[in-house]
């Protein structure tokens, strides 16, 4: 069977692999749109942070025996630590100046990390195995499923809806986004809103190790493996809407999606289809699909 003269199989394939990067490019974007939107920060450091959460797995496992699923948790606490750190020696500085100064400093943080990594570890990469329980491939009838990748879906999708859930839907919430808003209101009701915009930007930094170690087993592991990623991850939040949570899940595995599909049909432009989209959506609605116009 055959669809637009592609073997269904292939087809599928491609589809399912332009899930899997979708599922990434979700949650990347859902770590910086959580950042920009309550803090209103531009993170470019969002790659650096995604690729040490690759390397504190890799780390954990080749020098300490950590396993995967034990990786899934201390790995964004440990990069989450990392971001409290960043957030209140320098990045509280910035939030009442132009966000270029945020841009820039985040963007420098990068090229540390990158250059830090980089002299201990070199760039050829470093292999992640696919734990065991999630090796192998599942035989759908139609298709073959690798069980690893039909788990990045299923992880990613949990983790941004429920964070989703939790920005939109519940109490802790709607202080979130009242203390962006009008921050010296809330804070005379008793909340203590340095601490609230301190656990946000360990909460994004957190959400970027995610991906990382859900990353690390299916790409190599390199410290130029988040500056790849982060200009396509920006475009995806500009598509989306600036701050928008929800706007950049759905764009994020929306644009995957697509991008595998190019891959199949005109794979010259799969390296581009993305900008091309942003270029659109920016002269046709410049606060992007789910963004709000002011």
């Amino acid at each position: 069977m055959e669809i637009f003269g592609i073997p269904l199989q292939a087809f599928l394939g491609q589809l399912l692999l332009g899930l899997v990067n979708g599922s990434f490019y979700a949650l990347l974007s859902l770590g910086l749109a959580v950042i920009f939107g309550l803090l209103g920060i531009v993170n470019f450091a969002h790659g650096a942070l995604y690729m040490m959460g690759a390397y504190v797995a890799w780390i954990g496992l080749e020098h300490f025996g950590m396993s995967y699923w034990l990786a899934l948790v201390v790995s964004p606490i440990v990069v989450g630590a990392l971001g409290l750190v960043i957030e209140r020696t320098l990045l509280k500085q910035l939030y009442k100046i132009d966000p270029i100064y945020g841009l820039l400093l985040t963007f420098g943080l990068s090229l540390i990390a990158e250059g830090i990594l980089r002299d201990q570890f070199g760039v050829s990469g470093q292999q992640y195995a696919v734990p065991e329980l999630l090796q192998g491939a599942t035989n759908l009838g139609f298709m073959i499923l690798p069980n690893y990748r039909a788990w990045v879906v299923f992880a990613s999708l949990v983790v941004c809806f429920g964070t989703w859930f939790l920005i939109e839907r519940t109490r802790l919430g709607s202080y979130l986004r009242a203390g962006t808003e009008n921050p010296a209101l809330v804070q005379a009701f008793g909340v203590n809103v340095p601490l609230m915009v301190m656990l946000t930007y360990a909460a994004g930094a957190g959400l970027a190790a995610i991906a990382g170690v859900l990353a690390a087993p299916v790409i190599q592991i390199t410290p130029l493996m988040g500056s790849n990623l982060i200009i396509v991850v920006f475009a995806v939040v500009v598509i989306g809407g600036m701050g928008s949570i929800l706007g950049s899940i759905l764009t994020g595995l929306m644009l995957g999606i697509i991008e595998g599909l190019t891959k199949v049909f005109y794979p010259e432009a799969s390296n581009i289809v993305v900008f091309v989209i942003m270029a659109i959506v920016l002269i046709i609605r410049p606060a992007g699909l789910f963004g709000k116009e002011k």
